[in-house]
């Protein structure tokens, strides 16, 4: 039996005092400034629940297009480290798992049986029959390589979807929001692809450029939201202050003011239904608010909502028993309220990890890595189990479990297999191929996707070191072309070529003089009726 107490990353234990403290004002500290507002993108409300938008993107065109049209995916993030082994019990090694927590271990006759070998929390009860309906599913064991015991890195990389020992600053559905469209002020969707309710921690919906952009605005109600439609913005950009700060506060305000498009149509939406159950916990009052929109017509593909909570590393047993309870009343109530259109919903918690597997002497639990995820929704054509079930006699040398599914995994199997979106688009956005699970998941053929096969342009921007920017295309055959850049308003501020072009590589200069603000602005070159762009930063 190995020592658990060895090698801990400072940080990852209550014990560790300012270690621990510093971490979790770190990890606050970052949630906090993405929630600011203008800061680091805003985030809109619905009864009084926040919420963010994205914009364009290659996966966007694919979740409009795809045959599935109507298949939507809920993200349900347990924010803190949800305790694995005391939400899915292993029955079938119960006297180890007591052993490890003689005073939180969970009563053998309590356990809710899924099988012979598994036992479920007796506070999950009310997704008891979603398990018997054949509506849920577990995939044990999941986590990553060298896995962090922070929450700041932890839940970084399951929005970015990156290896432990690499740091990406966006998220992956951010990531091509900002590099495959960057012009998106000017040719957005006209539907919001992905919607975020609650939290606001998560890298998943982040650009990559040096701001890391959050798309989204904030408003405060549904009626606010409405005014907003009418009016057209919610930021002042003209009463401006005539000074670099003024520059970058227009700048801001401008990014919050553009995703106004999707008031209007949240808002019909949003009054288009209405909840037909009472929801009675705080993840079910968002999930409500999912709902509602679902059955209003909205067309979102993806939601993510988010408990918090779950870092418990004193008193577990009766904190961890009441989130069972609000998580499985949100889904319960979710699903009923959702009614026929549930069979076009599929829905997976996640958490940036699991807790230690021996407790605490606080009666807790610490950091740890793996865990189970949870899904629901009747596309998953079944209950069961994936994946190998936890193994409390090989643990590594912290005392963790070892994890066996890489959670790239789960989210390819859903891209390909829910969504349906082509396999290779999966891989790009994952950044390398995953091995694809057998969830129970199915989908109709694929449609192609336009960034693979009508993206022929080859383009890029150089900067020089007197400030000029030098943009580079290549074109395929003779057409006509036309260059514009644009600033963040949308509006055209430089017109550098525009007639027909002979095929092969061509480059022009952007003279970044000083009627030009430093600020972001975007190129766009229209070849041969199609239009690319890329994002250039102007700097003094």
């Amino acid at each position: 039996m190995c020592n658990p107490h060895n090698n801990i990353r400072k940080g990852a234990s209550l014990a560790d005092k300012k270690a621990h403290a510093k971490d979790h004002k770190r990890w606050s500290r970052r949630n906090f400034i993405r929630g600011l507002g203008l800061t680091a993108g805003t985030g809109m409300m619905l009864a009084k629940t926040p919420i963010s938008a994205i914009a364009s993107s290659p996966l966007a065109y694919l979740l409009n297009e795809a045959a599935n049209e109507d298949r939507v995916f809920v993200l349900i993030r347990l924010k803190g480290g949800n305790d694995g082994l005391n939400t899915i019990v292993p029955l079938y090694d119960y006297s180890t798992y007591q052993s490890y927590r003689p005073n939180i271990a969970l009563a053998e006759n309590s356990l809710l049986g899924l099988s012979n070998e598994f036992g479920m929390h007796p506070n999950l009860q009310n997704i008891k029959s979603l398990w018997d309906d054949g509506k849920m599913k577990v995939v044990n064991n999941v986590g990553y390589d060298n896995h962090s015991l922070s929450h700041f890195r932890s839940t970084d990389i399951w929005g970015s979807a990156s290896d432990a020992s690499e740091v990406i600053n966006s998220g992956w559905l951010g990531r091509f929001l900002e590099n495959e469209y960057p012009d998106y002020l000017m040719t957005p969707p006209p539907n919001p692809p992905a919607i975020q309710i609650g939290s606001s921690g998560s890298l998943l919906f982040n650009g990559a450029g040096e701001s890391n952009t959050n798309y989204s605005l904030a408003v405060t109600s549904p009626d606010e939201l409405f005014e907003i439609a009418q009016t057209g913005q919610l930021y002042d950009t003209q009463n401006i202050p005539d000074c670099h700060y003024g520059t970058q506060l227009e700048y801001l305000r401008t990014v919050a003011n553009t995703t106004f498009i999707y008031a209007d149509i949240i808002k019909q939406a949003y009054d288009n239904s209405s909840t037909e159950i009472d929801f009675t916990t705080s993840l079910g009052n968002q999930l409500a608010l999912v709902s509602r929109l679902i059955k209003g017509g909205l067309g979102t593909k993806f939601y993510v909502v988010s408990l918090d909570g779950f870092d418990t590393h004193a008193g577990q047993l009766n904190s961890h028993a009441q989130l069972m309870n609000n998580l499985s009343s949100a889904v319960r109530e979710f699903y009923e309220d959702l009614g026929a259109k549930g069979k076009d919903v599929l829905s997976m918690t996640f958490s940036e990890f699991g807790r230690r597997v021996q407790q605490n002497a606080s009666q807790g639990t610490d950091h740890g890595t793996a865990a189970p995820i949870m899904l629901f929704g009747e596309g998953l054509n079944g209950n069961g189990f994936i994946g190998t079930g936890p193994d409390l006699d090989d643990l590594d040398n912290n005392g963790n479990l070892k994890f066996g599914t890489d959670f790239r995994e789960i989210y390819a199997s859903v891209l390909e297999n829910w969504l349906c979106i082509d396999p290779d688009l999966v891989n790009n956005i994952l950044g390398q191929s995953f091995d694809r699970l057998d969830i129970g998941l199915t989908c109709s053929p694929q449609v192609s996707s336009p960034s693979l096969a009508g993206y022929q342009l080859q383009h890029e921007a150089r900067y020089t070191s007197d400030g000029q920017i030098i943009i580079r295309y290549t074109l395929p055959n003779t057409m006509f072309t036309k260059v514009e850049v644009f600033n963040i308003l949308g509006q055209s501020v430089a017109k550098l070529h525009q007639g027909r072009q002979s095929r092969g590589e061509h480059q022009l200069t952007f003279r970044g003089g000083s009627q030009f603000a430093p600020s972001s602005y975007v190129y766009r070159i229209e070849a041969n009726g199609q239009a690319y762009s890329n994002k250039i930063v102007l700097m003094r």
